[in-house]
């Protein structure tokens, strides 16, 4: 048992320091080991599914008197769907080959030794997530397969449903034998939203906020450690005079698909001037339908007035709802310009049959992933090789783009001389 050296006031207490312990200690235990560890979890959850499912009816009933949000309400809301979904994501981890230890070509050489990159953990994560009660599972897979710690720190509206989550998981790494203290849950506290865990850099190597954008924003101006910014909806897609109606319409309802995040659904729609008035009665038509609430600027209610008018803040801003805002812009330049600016950078699409209009936007788009002609919708679970995912960042700079198992380890620079100057 490793014992801390370098702490004058030990406090057996504070679960970043015990993760912190029993990061060290993962470093030493196999990649086959950390698999059926997970696969014990996965167990774990499939014997207390109904206790479970259980413990969100409450959490779902005591939200509806505290008169939370319908989006939050919606996030919350754990069925057996997604409680399977979390399993199976669980069980792919199991099976796929240890990331630890992997070697990447270094970019450059040390004079003239040979050096390489190998893949190691980050040490301590922790996870500030608002309701999606499934996803403290689906990180603790996430975490063990790349032999991190993990802290969960969930919303108070997902407490109950978090805390036997967190008990099932951890009986389960009792019984594997893993490391005390690699699975930390710390109860939310309704005063303080913003745990004091997001200044502890001595022991937490990386913090992973989710949910609206007020949570990530008010982590972000608090934390001294690290963050892994992470975003969902306000994604826009341009609509080129080129394209067909069934192929816009496809994108964006097969993009709200994504439940209960909608990570990358489209809710902003830019449109050129040029496309036919006859297609866009039948886009907005056909999403009618579907339930989607409409909205559109003021130039465009002026030929469709049966719209809400959209104000100008809310380009900015996710709507986190099947609401989809539409608009008339000049050309391509000045709708990557809008993207760019009122966007959240994270997935933008566009539509067209032009291979010039494409190139131009994967070339100035600005958002961390790109579509084009194809949904982007997002999965958690690819089932292809290592495709899994807990989420996407928009940020620059550390691991923009799909937070995959890579999102959660750095790489060590390994040279390898000869003995000889």
């Amino acid at each position: 048992m490793i014992t801390d050296d370098f702490s004058s006031t030990p406090d057996p207490l504070n679960p970043s320091r015990r993760a912190y312990f029993a990061s060290l200690e993962l470093t030493q235990i196999s990649g086959e080991d950390r698999g059926q560890a997970i696969n014990r979890m996965a167990d774990g959850l499939k014997q207390r599914k109904n206790d479970i499912l259980e413990a969100n009816t409450l959490d779902l009933e005591a939200s509806r008197e505290m008169g939370v949000s319908e989006v939050i309400g919606d996030w919350l809301k754990l069925t057996p769907v997604r409680l399977e979904n979390a399993i199976k994501v669980l069980e792919r981890l199991s099976t796929i080959s240890d990331p630890i230890g992997r070697v990447v070509s270094a970019p450059y050489q040390i004079k003239q030794y040979k050096g390489y990159y190998q893949y190691i953990p980050l040490g301590v994560i922790a996870l500030i997530y608002e309701a999606f009660p499934e996803l403290g599972a689906i990180a603790a897979g996430f975490a063990l397969k790349t032999a991190n710690s993990l802290i969960l720190q969930g919303s108070s509206e997902a407490n109950s449903s978090n805390q036997i989550i967190a008990e099932t998981l951890q009986s389960a790494l009792e019984d594997a034998r893993m490391p005390p203290g690699c699975l930390e849950f710390v109860p939310a506290d309704p005063d303080h939203p913003i745990p004091d865990l997001v200044t502890e850099d001595r022991y937490i190597n990386l913090i992973i906020p989710y949910g609206r954008p007020q949570l990530i924003q008010e982590v972000i101006n608090k934390a001294t450690v690290p963050i892994l910014k992470t975003a969902m909806g306000n994604c826009y897609l341009y609509w080129s005079a080129t394209a067909s109606m069934d192929l816009v319409r496809w994108m964006i309802t097969d993009s709200h698909k994504s439940e209960p995040d909608p990570v990358n659904a489209i809710e902003k729609v830019l449109i050129d001037p040029h496309q036919k008035n006859s297609s866009l009665v039948r886009l907005l038509n056909s999403l009618q339908e579907e339930g989607f609430q409409l909205r559109g600027d003021r130039d465009f209610i002026q030929n469709f007035p049966e719209l809400t008018e959209a104000e100008p803040s809310e380009w900015y801003h996710p709507y986190l709802s099947k609401t989809i805002a539409f608009r008339f812009v000049e050309n391509l330049e000045n709708a990557i310009g809008m993207m760019n600016q009122c966007s959240s950078n994270h997935a933008n699409c566009i539509a067209t049959e032009s291979y010039s209009e494409s190139r131009i936007f994967a070339q100035n788009s600005n958002s961390a992933l790109t579509f084009m002609n194809t949904s982007p919708q997002f999965s958690r679970h690819q089932n292809r090789g290592d495709a899994l995912f807990l989420g996407v960042s928009n940020q620059k700079g550390y691991r923009r783009g799909l937070i995959s198992l890579e999102s959660l380890m750095t790489l060590k620079h390994i040279v390898q001389g000869n003995g000889r100057v």
